[in-house]
């Protein structure tokens, strides 16, 4: 089994700086393994697993369909869930077929909040790519007509005096009855069938032992999370994690693969042969 230090990609996002805590510390079994962290922007890390830089690592689930020849994904990390999807937004209530040849930022190609754009409404395609945190502001100053906001910013938009135009995760849902994929995480083939299911164990170990101890990870959080008020990071951890992160089960398989096969079908990502999961 490898034992040089894999490289682990995540985002400094509370969910994952609480999910992730415990490996990275040395808080659960890695039978020996041990990993270099690397926190970034997750559109940063789509970018980074389209070209096979990192080990293993947190992706949208849009990005996943791109990089399933060279990477598996495991089954415990992902942030899916319910009445947690991204949100389009607009400084007035507009209908959102109006937007249709409109400036439309959004937080990243691979993300699957374009993903799940996308699908709803295939006529949309006037985007402007931009770090997440800076959407609010754009839509505000008119450099955007709509943005689509993920995160924390779900939390405050409405602070900031934007409309809500549409709830994706709501779409979703109506469209499916299913959760609604956002991001997982995956390790590189190459690493072997049994270096994977230690790493799978690992995180899916790491997650319980944050669930079950929620405060030991606040100084950590608290690090990469500077410029959020701890009612935000809290509500975060709480939308964001959940029983499928710590382990995805039929219904969570069952989302990813609707997802898939619907962006497979629309020509957003390319089909593979491989399977999902190692």
């Amino acid at each position: 089994m490898n034992r040089t230090p894999l490289t682990l990609g995540f985002s400094p996002c509370p969910n994952d700086t609480f999910m992730f805590y415990p490996l990275v510390h040395g808080l659960v079994d890695t039978a020996g393994l041990s990993f270099r962290e690397r926190l970034e922007d997750v559109e940063t890390l789509n970018r980074q697993a389209l070209t096979g830089d990192l080990d293993v690592t947190k992706v949208s689930y849009h990005a996943l369909g791109h990089i399933r020849d060279h990477y598996v994904l495991l089954r415990s990390g992902s942030a899916l869930g319910r009445g947690c999807g991204p949100l389009l937004v607009a400084k007035s209530n507009l209908d959102p077929a109006d937007l249709r040849g409109q400036r439309i930022a959004v937080p990243g190609q691979y993300t699957t909040a374009l993903l799940l754009l996308r699908l709803r409404d295939p006529r949309l395609e006037n985007f402007i790519v931009m770090p997440f945190n800076e959407i609010m502001d754009a839509v505000l100053t008119g450099k955007a007509d709509a943005g689509l906001i993920i995160h924390e910013s779900r939390f405050t938009f409405q602070e900031a005096g934007l409309h809500k135009l549409v709830d994706l995760g709501e779409w979703w849902e109506g469209e499916t009855g299913l959760p609604i994929p956002l991001g997982g995480i995956v390790a590189r083939r190459s690493l072997g069938a049994e270096t994977i299911a230690v790493i799978e164990r690992a995180l899916r170990d790491g997650v319980a032992y944050a669930r079950s101890h929620p405060g030991e990870s606040a100084g950590y959080i608290r690090e990469h999370a500077q410029e959020m008020s701890d009612e935000v990071c809290a509500a975060h951890i709480g939308l964001y994690v959940n029983d499928f992160s710590t382990e995805l089960g039929a219904e969570g398989e069952r989302a990813i693969a609707e997802l898939l096969r619907r962006a497979e079908i629309s020509g957003i990502i390319p089909p593979s042969t491989h399977n999902l999961f190692c």
